[in-house]
């Protein structure tokens, strides 16, 4: 059980404790070695109350939906059983007066109620599309809703992988579920409610006879309940994991063929694969076990019906017209029922995708504390933070900038001089202590107010499928085409967006114009430009780009910066000699604070940085 508990399964006790494989030996060795049991940092998984309680408040949302796909149904239902009741009454007129048949009249009959049926099938099906698209919506809705609410450090502790599954494969399961699984489920309980009260009806001697296997498929189904639900949920998250690994060797390709990590990321590999894989199988044998149980129910009702047919008409119970139609909805209602199942099976694999899309709202939400800055200076009183617990990136830290000052802060690799561009820009707080813009801490912010104060530019640049227009107009919706213009020409834009084919009309991104890496990065300085923060944190804003693209933009940079308090994170020692202030940080702490001139003066770290950094250029 310890896998549940890693992968944050819930409801576990309904289980017992031998229903699962244990994974074969070398992907235990494996797990060991690569650590693919260890899960604290993937998004959870919903647990089975939290699932119920989404879809029948989808379902409940959408109930008009439902109640005419319903009647449509019970009207396919009742068009349904006239044919066998025709028959009947047409083999039972034939065995009593001959002479007094008219089978015209039962292909009639039996043809208008094939017309109906099929008419009432057609309205039916495409109500029911309707419906999963319109539910399919609604919770797409949700979700996108809900991921961009979540604090950033959970998404990106998550993984590429975990997201990649959940966004799409999760998707796709839940996209067919709802679409198809759910409408036909709904189809299979109307048929049979209206086939069952047929038989009440019309041959109530034979409701024995088409219900006889229902406590076998109870037994077998509630047998089948207990084990698949989280079989299903651990199975879609060791595919997590697959992708996970996939994922993060591709993008560190370079990387692993550099150091020769190459056998390693196999081995991980070979042993993530090697978890889904089991449980794959194992999701199969619960399946092959509980189907035959299944298909009996297909035989048993219509033989019982036969057999019973048999000795109330030899017993003078009932007529050929009763026993021909109290077989043929023998045989009616063991389609529906093997439908309904077969589709219940196929609904617990988007149900399990639902739990893991579902995780998300049990991911604690971004505390927001509504205040109102005074000012524009920035302080922060013993910062710390750490991405694990009990090893913090950022100890104790104090400082305070005046509106306006032009700050550098440099320091080793993995000093910690990231990790507090992202809390100055109220990413997220710090675990301890508190960094305030105006008095009002920025990490509690609401994100539209926070950006509204203090703006991140990474080396990270985003060009989004649409106009360039609704690119720039992001930061700013509600802003005019002269504002976007004006955005532009302060970055130096204007001159190239100006050549565009349709201007600000022009698709960009994927399938779109194509932007150079230089002209993308303008792109995300223009919504700077109409964001208007009054303090801008740079993080290596020109790092990824060629000399002449970085010499540029750090030119249209310059119309951005003016009149800006600046923080900039310098791995450029010229960064730091153009600045009013510079802190050092080594090992999560400021360790000198000062000019250039001061910090040279003091002959510290800085001073053997600049010394060391200048000798070499």
């Amino acid at each position: 059980m310890k896998f549940f508990r890693d992968l944050r399964i819930t409801d576990e006790s309904a289980l017992p404790s031998n229903a699962y494989p244990a994974p074969p030996t070398d992907t235990k060795r494996l797990d060991k070695a690569f650590g693919l049991s260890k899960s604290a940092n993937r998004l959870p998984i919903a647990t089975e109350a939290t699932v119920n309680k989404e879809m029948w408040s989808l379902l409940w949302s959408h109930k008009r939906g439902f109640l005419l796909v319903a009647l449509l149904q019970l009207l396919t239902t009742a068009a349904a059983l006239i044919p066998p009741r025709a028959f009947g009454n047409l083999l039972d007129t034939l065995k009593r007066n001959p002479d007094a048949v008219n089978i015209n009249r039962t292909v009639v009959i039996v043809s208008a109620a094939l017309i109906l049926q099929a008419t009432f099938v057609y309205f039916t099906k495409v109500r029911a599309s309707i419906l999963g698209e319109f539910v399919l919506s609604a919770l797409r809705e949700r979700f996108v809703a809900r991921v961009v609410e979540l604090p950033p450090n959970v998404v990106e502790r998550a993984g590429a992988g975990e997201l990649l599954t959940r966004t799409t494969t999760d998707i796709d399961h839940i996209t067919w579920a709802v679409r198809d699984a759910v409408p036909v489920i709904t189809i299979c309980l109307v048929s049979i409610f209206g086939i069952s009260t047929a038989i009440a009806l019309t041959a109530p001697l034979f409701l024995t006879a088409v219900f006889i296997g229902i406590p076998l498929v109870f037994a077998a189904t509630r047998w089948y309940l207990r084990r698949s639900p989280q079989a299903y949920r651990v199975e879609s998250s060791s595919y997590a994991i697959v992708n996970s690994v996939l994922v993060e060797s591709a993008e560190s390709g370079r990387t692993i063929d550099a150091l020769r990590l190459g056998a390693q990321r196999t081995s991980r590999t070979d042993a993530a694969i090697s978890r889904w894989v089991e449980w794959e199988r194992y999701t199969l044998r619960l399946r092959t076990r509980w189907f035959p149980v299944v298909e009996i129910n297909y035989i048993l009702p219509v033989s019982a019906a036969l057999l019973m047919g048999a000795y109330f008409y030899d017993q003078g119970l009932a007529t050929i017209a009763t026993i021909t139609a109290g077989i043929l909805y023998a045989q009616m209602l063991a389609g529906p029922i093997e439908a309904m199942l077969w589709w219940i099976d196929e609904l617990q694999t988007g149900k399990a995708s639902l739990s893991r899309l579902l995780g998300i709202h049990e991911v604690d939400a971004r505390e927001i504390r509504n205040a109102d800055p005074s000012g524009r200076e920035i302080s922060g009183q013993d910062v710390t933070y750490g991405y694990r617990e009990g090893r913090d990136v950022l100890k104790e830290v104090s400082f305070l900038v005046e509106p306006g000052t032009k700050l550098a802060i440099v320091g080793p690799s993995g000093a910690g001089k990231s990790t507090l561009g992202r809390l100055l820009a109220g990413v997220q707080p710090p675990n301890k202590g508190k960094i305030t813009v105006g008095g009002a801490e920025i990490g509690y912010l609401p994100v539209e107010q926070a950006r509204q104060e203090v703006a991140l530019v990474t080396q990270e640049h985003h060009v989004f499928v649409g106009t360039l227009r609704d690119n720039i107009t992001l930061a700013k919706p509600e802003a005019t085409d002269d504002e976007v213009w004006r955005a532009l020409a302060a970055v130096d834009a204007k001159s190239w967006a100006e050549l565009l084919e349709n201007g600000l009309d022009t698709i960009v991104g994927n399938g779109g114009h194509r932007l150079l890496p230089a002209q993308a990065q303008q792109l995300a300085l223009s919504r700077l430009v109409l964001a208007d923060p009054h303090t801008l944190i740079l993080d290596e804003a020109t790092s990824l780009l060629d000399q002449q693209a970085a010499k540029q933009l750090e030119a249209s940079l310059g119309a951005v910066l003016e009149g800006r308090t600046v923080i900039a994170i310098a791995h450029r020692l010229q960064t730091a000699h153009d600045a009013d202030l510079i802190a050092v940080i080594d090992d999560g702490r400021i360790t000198e604070w000062g000019s250039h001139d001061e910090l040279l003066a003091a002959n510290g770290a800085y001073a053997r940085l600049w010394r060391s950094w200048r000798d070499e250029i």
